[in-house]
């Protein structure tokens, strides 16, 4: 899988861009704020149908345009598509794949990414719903019907949630929730194995790269946690659970106006040679814990798919030791992943040849 060419009209502080990409590595260089993550944030939107720094649309337009566009085209084992996205400020956006008009939840999973910035950096030591962001996109992008799945839990969850707050008011009766908890076990059942399954995976891929990493001194083992539950006590199907569990808090969730029970309170816990990474951990454990969970994430990808996603790294470059940056430049070239850098400097790259480097500057880019 691989981006071929990607067209920005009006986009942030582009006011036109045709560019062509190499299948292997394209780097950015530029002073800040000229415009390379502009095009970075263009292929992950490309990717996920959202920016990973907005979001409105309307941020992505230019300043003082009414409207704007990506195209882009990429090659999927081995067969062209293009996708379209125009955006206005009087208008819903619409979004083309191959020249069909498409929703959301066709979207995800055409284009495949994995983005690496410096929020990425604060993963384990933040708070848990950015953990489940990452396991939630990752999940999406290689099973479609899992997103569709999250897409129906969170309507569920939002409308029990509304539901609560008018028996709280007292507009509705109690009872109403039955016939909600039914639906959102089931569906918290569905989302919770996947995620299960997919963590799993995880845990032996991220191992693997944090040995490598760290030279076969550190082992990262990563676990699931369901919020309310010790696991070691479950001893009946967890749709059953999730049942009792709504019931039982119910008269909180009633005075809270919300929901306490289910995969929105989940976690993703990371330990290294068994001491917790984000209470324990120092800030250098920390930043290979994320590594080795970014490159565990592009195997996911690899091993459910059957192609590496696009890597997209962000201004990390800088934010990693030398030893780091090594190993995932290392990484890169071996596996031959098509990756987009952006930097300001040219120097935390080897000094021979290393891959295609564009300049960026004031919204243009040139080779």
């Amino acid at each position: 899988m691989h981006v071929r060419s990607i067209k920005l009209r009006n986009y942030r502080n582009y006011n036109e861009l045709n560019l062509e990409l190499s299948p292997s590595i394209n780097i950015f260089l530029g002073a800040n704020a000229q415009g390379k993550t502009n095009i970075v944030e263009a292929v992950c939107y490309a990717s996920l149908g959202r920016s990973h720094r907005t979001h409105a649309d309307a941020d992505l337009i230019r300043w003082q345009a009414d409207d704007a566009s990506i195209e882009l085209t990429f090659e999927r084992r081995g067969v062209a598509n293009k996708l379209a996205f125009a955006f206005s400020r009087s208008k819903r956006r619409r979004m083309l794949l191959n020249g069909q008009t498409i929703p959301l939840k066709e979207l995800v999973g055409n284009l495949n990414t994995v983005l690496f910035s410096p929020e990425d950096l604060f993963l384990i030591k933040g708070a848990p719903a950015g953990r489940r962001r990452f396991l939630d996109s990752e999940i999406s992008q290689a099973s479609p019907a899992y997103y569709h799945e999250l897409l129906q839990y969170n309507r569920i969850l939002s409308q029990r949630n509304t539901l609560l707050k008018r028996i709280r008011e007292h507009r509705a009766d109690a009872s109403m929730l039955d016939l909600w908890d039914v639906q959102l076990a089931a569906s918290a059942e569905k989302i919770t194995q996947k995620r299960q399954e997919a963590v799993r995976k995880l845990n032996m891929l991220a191992n693997l790269m944090q040995r490598r990493i760290s030279g076969d001194q550190e082992n990262l083992a990563v676990t699931y946690e369901i919020a309310g539950l010790e696991q070691e006590h479950m001893t009946k199907p967890l749709a059953s659970w999730y049942n009792e569990m709504l019931e039982k808090c119910r008269g909180t969730d009633i005075l809270r106006g919300s929901t306490s029970i289910g995969p929105h309170h989940d976690d993703m816990v990371l330990f290294v040679n068994g001491i917790n990474l984000r209470t324990f951990g120092s800030q250098g454990q920390q930043r290979t814990g994320v590594l080795s969970l970014k490159l565990a994430e592009l195997e996911f990808l690899r091993s459910e798919t059957g192609e590496y996603p696009i890597l997209l790294l962000d201004d990390v470059m800088s934010e990693l030791d030398a030893l780091r940056r090594r190993q995932l430049l290392d990484f890169i070239r071996r596996e031959r992943i098509q990756t987009l850098i952006t930097a300001t400097d040219a120097a935390y790259f080897p000094q021979e040849r290393f891959g295609t480097y564009y300049q960026v500057k004031q919204g243009t880019v040139s080779r």
